[in-house]
């Protein structure tokens, strides 16, 4: 009997999400997939907003329509900090990083 106990006993019960990714090795690639598919909602909901179109919101950030899609594709996590910065400008906001 305790045998088939031990069987139905999950061995990640207890742990939190991210030591489970760590030791699954993807904590990093899932941590940069969330924080990018928030940042991109952000920018897009934002835009919505100020009923900016995505070619009207990349004039005002002085860039391509192409540039302005990778940064709000929530799967491309290699967008620069200055693209960043520069959409949170056009939409009278403020990147806020925290190091913790």
């Amino acid at each position: 009997m305790k045998e088939q106990e031990n069987k139905d006993v999950n061995p990640h019960r207890g742990e939190t999400l991210s030591s489970f990714l760590e030791e699954k090795g993807s904590y990093e690639k899932v941590s940069l997939a969330a924080i990018k598919n928030v940042l991109a909602w952000a920018i897009q909901e934002e835009m919505q907003k100020q009923k900016l179109t995505k070619m009207a919101m990349a004039e005002k950030m002085k860039t391509s329509r192409p540039q302005l899609d990778r940064l709000l594709d929530p799967e491309n996590t290699g967008v620069t900090l200055h693209t960043i910065y520069k959409a949170a400008e056009v939409l009278g906001k403020k990147i806020k990083l925290e190091l913790v």
